[in-house]
C-alpha cells in the first residue's frame, strides 16, 4: 500500500477526491493540504509515494509548484488534476507524470494510480530526499480471537497474547477492541487518560480517516509498547458502525504494524465476519466442556463455508485441569468430537490471571513466571514461526506434566 499526499484549494472537489481514494485498497491518503504555499511543509512531514495536484484552484501557482516539486523530489511521481487541458499540458512539461481530466471518475482515477505507482523506483524515499517513517516490511499478520462462548477468556488471551508479542523489539503490536458491546480490553489493560478517540470516533469520521487520525486513536500502554484501539464508549454508537469501517480501519493499521490482535464478540455480527475474512489466523477459544465444544463444532462448520476460514482456524483450549470448567471431557476425545487437533492448552492459573485484571497489567508484567504467562508467551512464539510449532508443542506438554 503506498501513501499519498494531496493538495486542493476547492473544498468540494478535495473532498470528492478525498472520498475517492478511500475506496481504493492500495494506497492510503496520508494528508491533505488546502493551500499551495503549505503544501512543501506537508510532504516534508507525510513523506507521500506520490502527490496529486489540482490545478484548477490557481494555475500559475500551481503549475511553478509542479515544476518545484519535480526538481526537488525527481523521484515522487506527480499526478495533475484540471478541467483545462492545456494546463494539464503545461503540468506535464513541468515535470507531472501523469494527469487527469474533470470531473474525476473512480475508474480514472484508480487507472492513473496503477500507472503512476507502476513508475515508481523501489528506493522512491530516497531518491526523492523525504525520509520515510518506519514502516513493517510486510503487512501485518492479523490474528483474531473469538470465543465459542462467553466467559471462556478471550480478551485475557487477547491482551496477553498481543503483550507476548510487543515483547520482542522487532514487532509493532496493536490490540484492536471489536467487542463493540461490551469490550472491556481497556479495563483488563490500564490506560493512561480517558479522552481518546474510540472506533464510535473512527467511524463517524471514516471519510475522513487517515494514518494521522488514526494513530491518535491508538493509545500506546507505557509498559508493553503495544498499542489499543477501544471500542465505542456510548453503545448507541454501535449502529453506526458497519464491516465497510472495519475493513478501512484494517487495511490502514497493517501496514504501520506487524502484529493486529483482535478481540471479537459472540455475536459473529457483520463486523465480526469481515475481521475474520480479513485475518490470517483465528483462534477459537474454548472450554473443555460440553456446551463449549459443541458450539466450537458450530463455528468451525459455519466458518468453513467462507471460502479457506476453516483452514485458518486454531482451537486454543483456555483453563485446562479447571475441575469447575471441565466436564470430564479430555483433549482426545474434544479433537474427535470436534474433527481438528487442539492447537494449545493455557493452563488453569486463576489467582496470576485475576490479579493481573485487578491491576490492570498484562501477566508479562503482573506474573511472568506464572504458568499462563509462560504458556500465552509459548503460544506467541508458536503462531508468529519464532519457536517452531513442534518445539512449542513439547514445551506445551512439559506444562502439564506430558
Amino acid at each position: 500500500m503506498h501513501r499519498i499526499a494531496i493538495v486542493d484549494p476547492n473544498e468540494a472537489s478535495r473532498e470528492s477526491l478525498r472520498t475517492m481514494l478511500l475506496g481504493v485498497d492500495f494506497v492510503w491518503l496520508e494528508a491533505e493540504c488546502a493551500r499551495y504555499e503549505y503544501f512543501f511543509d506537508v510532504i516534508q512531514q507525510s513523506s507521500p509515494d506520490l502527490v496529486v495536484v489540482s490545478l484548477d484552484g490557481d494555475k500559475p501557482k500551481a503549475l511553478g509548484m509542479v515544476g518545484q516539486l519535480a526538481s526537488e523530489y525527481p523521484g515522487m511521481p506527480i499526478l495533475t488534476v484540471s478541467s483545462d487541458s492545456q494546463a494539464l499540458l503545461q503540468s506535464l512539461s513541468r515535470g507531472a507524470k501523469h494527469f487527469l481530466t474533470s470531473p474525476v471518475t473512480l475508474e480514472d482515477l484508480v487507472g492513473a494510480l496503477r500507472r503512476s505507482l507502476h513508475d515508481l523506483p523501489a528506493t522512491t524515499s530516497e531518491r526523492a530526499g523525504v525520509t520515510a517513517p518506519s514502516v513493517p516490511k510486510q503487512a501485518a499478520q492479523i490474528i483474531s480471537v473469538l470465543g465459542s462462548r462467553g466467559g471462556v477468556g478471550c480478551t485475557g488471551i487477547a491482551v496477553n497474547l498481543a503483550a507476548s508479542l510487543a515483547s520482542w523489539q522487532e514487532n509493532a503490536v496493536a490490540l484492536i477492541d471489536l467487542d463493540l458491546a461490551m469490550g472491556d480490553a481497556d479495563i483488563a489493560v490500564e490506560l493512561p487518560g480517558n479522552d481518546n478517540i474510540s472506533m464510535g470516533d473512527l467511524a463517524r469520521n471514516i471519510e475522513r480517516l487517515d494514518m494521522n487520525y488514526l494513530k491518535r486513536a491508538l493509545v500506546k500502554h507505557p509498559d508493553t509498547g503495544m498499542s489499543i484501539l477501544r471500542h465505542p464508549l456510548e453503545i448507541h454508537e454501535i449502529s453506526g458502525i458497519h464491516e465497510g469501517h472495519v475493513e478501512r480501519i484494517l487495511n490502514l493499521l497493517k501496514i504501520s504494524y506487524s502484529h493486529l490482535i483482535l478481540d471479537l464478540s459472540k455475536a459473529l455480527l457483520p463486523t465480526d465476519l469481515m475481521a475474520l475474512r480479513m485475518s490470517n489466523l483465528v483462534l477459537l477459544v474454548a472450554q473443555l466442556e460440553l456446551s463449549s465444544l459443541r458450539n466450537v463444532v458450530r463455528l468451525i462448520h459455519s466458518l468453513s463455508m467462507e471460502g479457506d476460514m476453516g483452514d485458518r482456524i486454531r482451537v486454543v483450549v483456555n483453563r485446562a485441569g479447571s475441575e469447575s470448567g471441565d466436564d470430564g471431557i479430555t483433549v482426545k476425545k474434544a479433537e474427535e468430537v470436534i474433527g481438528k487437533p487442539i492447537f494449545w492448552q493455557v493452563p488453569n492459573d486463576s489467582k496470576p490471571m485475576l490479579g493481573s485484571r485487578v491491576a490492570g497489567q498484562p501477566l508479562i508484567k503482573f506474573a511472568p513466571k506464572s504458568r499462563a504467562h509462560q504458556s500465552l508467551l509459548g503460544l506467541a512464539q508458536a503462531i508468529t514461526g519464532k519457536t517452531p510449532v513442534a518445539e512449542a508443542a513439547a514445551k506445551k506438554r512439559g506444562w502439564f506434566g506430558g
